[in-house]
């Protein structure tokens, strides 16, 4: 591995000077204290949010960290905006999302009601133009705002499966570089799964266009196995939890598609880094119940005090009150147990940290509505009781502030214990996960454990070192890397900790190289029927361009 490489400790001081840091400002704990005087309403709050914030315990997303207590003060992460078939709509839609993303919210749109390509246009004697060709408009956009040059625009894309461009927008990505600025999810209702769970592929989905279901699914296999896109999102899934169902279906998320949102919805962030939680070789289940009650009070004030980007979005995100509790640290709460992550207890425990988080949230939001009063919809929603927030919990990908907490990100496994870092900052860093580092640093004479790295910075994997000097069969056991977990065990970890949280879950699906498009298929169909309201898959090394990545083959 080359002995100019820039660790975890580096790579943390520059994304805070780059991102952070505000004039006047040096430290971490500067930005705590600004964040939490911004969100607090009294000196007990303030208290208990900069303490756990210092300790990096919880952490808000990177909106809050960057805009609180500036003149900005746009505080959340994600945003849902409507797109209706329209020019002016359209062309609105753009201006909401080109504010939204210069305060660095991510923003999510379905294009499902822009009418087809060939059709007949409104209001002249031309023919619609269809959906991907405004999403050029969007995604140009986004390359503009460059959202003050802090971090990099997001978009997520939605087209439902039975719209007649469908098989367009899969397509859209298949050459790289492509809509650049966008995720890309097509929306699937269980009919559609249920065809294909049968093998009744034969069958025609769409009348117009005479697609069949298993072409449909077939080319969303083929732009998955080629470079990962598109996602897939299951509409019945994610509205059996839309809690309140009097104000629309749910069919737009963010960007990583972890928070389904309504129109005009937005949502704060934040997340608790569950690698702090181990106490005498167990979960501090007491600690987490009560980190997690200060930080739906802390989310649920960010509401009150956000700066919003247009009337539309406060008056929506004030209806419901919904904000995004999630975790990380989960692959390090795991190595602190010694529990391998593709084990049953593992899958156990998932659910049982997420059951803890989901009760104490629940608690603290019911106390928050006798205090402060319950969301103005509440009546109307699926609750039986008063809540202050429509929804409490999503699982975010936490890539930036899982680097600054020191730990693993959202509920992912470690992607390898040595690895290079791109397109953060535009640089390159190279990084040695910490609790890999503890392990075998001090055991192995310098050259060795120099070695161990580059092997492990080469093939992504420790597992097959056959040395047991430099690693033995526990350490085989314990320290296995995403590669080394079978994408199904991804599956069950995103489904333990899925049935316990309101709104979703951003997690990357991992398979080898060597992956066939026949076990991509089979993991789409196996993600349905666990229960997941979305997924990603990526084969590694179908893309040039990401952001993890191992040496380069000679």
């Amino acid at each position: 591995m080359p002995g100019k490489a820039e660790g975890w400790d580096s790579l943390t001081a520059e994304i805070l000077k780059a991102r952070y840091l505000r004039e006047g400002e040096k430290t971490w704990e500067d930005i705590c204290e600004r964040v939490a005087g911004a969100i607090a309403t009294n000196e007990g709050e303030y208290r208990d949010f900069k303490g756990l914030m210092v300790r990096k315990i919880f952490l808000p997303s990177s909106p809050t960290l960057m805009n609180a207590g500036t003149e900005l003060g746009q505080l959340a992460a994600c945003f849902v905006v409507p797109v209706e078939d329209s020019v002016e709509d359209i062309f609105e839609a753009i201006k909401t999302a080109a504010l939204i993303q210069k305060t660095g919210g991510g923003t999510g749109f379905n294009f499902s009601n822009i009418r087809p390509r060939g059709s007949p246009a409104l209001c002249t004697d031309g023919v619609a133009s269809g959906p991907l060709s405004f999403m050029g408009l969007f995604n140009a956009a986004t390359d503009v705002i460059k959202q003050f040059g802090r971090r990099r625009g997001a978009n997520m894309g939605v087209l439902d499966v039975s719209h007649d461009d469908v098989i367009s927008f899969i397509r859209a990505k298949r050459v790289e570089g492509d809509f650049s600025n966008f995720n890309l999810s097509v929306l699937v209702p269980d009919t559609f799964m249920e065809l294909i769970e049968a093998g009744r592929t034969e069958e025609v989905w769409n009348e117009r266009t005479g697609a069949k279901a298993g072409e449909i699914y077939s080319e969303i296999v083929e732009g998955i196995w080629k470079n990962g896109e598109p996602g897939v999102l299951f509409y019945d899934r994610i509205n059996r939890d839309n809690f309140t169902p009097d104000l629309g279906s749910i069919t737009g998320t963010n960007p990583c598609g972890e928070e389904p949102l309504l129109p005009f919805e937005s949502c704060n962030l934040g997340s608790i880094n569950l690698s702090l939680f181990v106490k005498s070789g167990e979960v501090n289940w007491a600690f987490l119940g009560e980190v997690t009650g200060t930080a739906v009070r802390f989310l649920d004030n960010e509401i009150d005090v956000n700066a919003y980007p247009t009337p539309e979005i406060e008056k929506a995100t004030k209806m419901t009150r919904k904000v995004g509790l999630g975790v990380m640290g989960f692959h390090d709460l795991l190595l602190e147990l010694e529990i391998p992550y593709d084990s049953d207890e593992a899958l156990e425990l998932a659910e049982k940290l997420m059951g803890c988080i989901d009760e104490a949230a629940v608690l603290e939001s019911r106390k928050l509505a006798e205090e402060k009063g319950p969301f103005p919809e509440w009546e109307k929603s699926t609750w039986e009781y008063p809540m202050r927030n429509a929804a409490l919990t999503a699982i975010a990908p936490t890539g930036t502030i899982s680097l600054l907490a020191g730990c693993s990100a959202g509920i992912e496994p470690v992607f390898s214990w040595a690895y290079r870092r791109t397109q953060t900052l535009g640089r390159e860093f190279m990084v040695i996960h910490p609790i890999f580092e503890a392990r075998f640093r001090p055991r192995l004479p310098k050259a060795e454990y120099e070695r161990l790295l580059e092997h492990i910075y080469t093939h992504g994997t420790l597992q097959d070192v056959e040395d047991p000097e430099f690693v033995n069969r526990e350490e085989k056991r314990l320290f296995r890397s995403a590669l080394d977990i079978g994408w199904k065990t991804h599956i069950d970890i995103q489904a333990a900790f899925q049935r316990h949280c309101h709104a979703g879950i951003s997690k990357t699906i991992n398979m080898p190289y060597k992956a066939s498009r026949d076990e991509i298929g089979k993991a789409l169909t196996y993600a349905w029927k666990q229960g997941l309201k979305g997924l990603t898959i990526y084969r590694t090394g179908s893309r040039e361009r990401v952001v993890l990545s191992l040496k380069k083959p000679e």
